[in-house]
């Protein structure tokens, strides 16, 4: 499978639940046994995979976690689904930087310039202000209402806590990569790796 470039249109879809680990893991599984995403997005939801009543729940955080995986290669989503649980956090957070422009160069443009200069806490205000930046310029950022906005910050901080970004107080947490994953992002984009704050100056070091 080849991965899907990050230059595409800003998608402002990833309000939907949080990282999802144990079903990210058990929607993996599935590709690899199915092969087919659009299979599997059935068989998940038949399967109670998501452990939500309503079926509109269901059908709208499988169809979310699978948008996320797609932009996995073979070995990635291989990872995912037998690595340990470092490994499936980075993976996770991979997958959330390359299909979401917005969350990648978030990632990129604040976590880890601000982790280098040694200001690692992260306040909803350098959301907003972020965003802002970036509504002046694209106006698929600029049309979401301001609900929406407060939504996709409240999830975002979420998302980062529980891939291991950020830390309980919301300070920026230096990523420790595993050399498997390290393995993996010599393969890719080595702008990627600047999704994951201090990797880069780990790797300058040798670390």
């Amino acid at each position: 499978m080849t991965q899907k470039a990050n230059t595409s249109k800003y998608r402002m879809s990833f309000g939907t639940g949080g990282l999802f680990l144990n079903e990210s893991v058990a929607i993996a599984r599935l590709y690899q046994e199915l092969g087919d995403w659009t299979a599997v997005k059935k068989a998940a939801g038949a399967k109670g995979v998501i452990p939500f009543r309503k079926q509109s729940s269901v059908t709208r955080s499988v169809r979310e976690i699978a948008n996320r995986l797609e932009v996995l290669r073979a070995d990635e989503i291989d990872l995912l689904c037998h690595g340990d649980y470092a490994d499936q956090l980075s993976v996770l957070w991979l997958a959330l930087c390359r299909g979401y422009r917005f969350i990648g160069e978030f990632a990129v443009e604040l976590l880890s310039e601000r982790f280098l200069s040694f200001r690692t806490h992260i306040t909803y205000d350098d959301f907003d202000a972020f965003y802002a930046a970036k509504a002046e310029w694209e106006p698929e950022v600029e049309a979401i209402s301001s609900s929406t906005r407060e939504k996709l910050r409240q999830i975002l901080f979420r998302l980062m806590r529980e891939a291991g970004i950020l830390n309980q107080e919301d300070h920026i947490c230096r990523a420790l990569l595993s050399p498997s994953f390290m393995a993996l992002m010599a393969q890719s984009d080595p702008h990627e790796l600047r999704y994951f704050p201090g990797a880069e100056l780990g790797r300058q070091r040798g670390a």
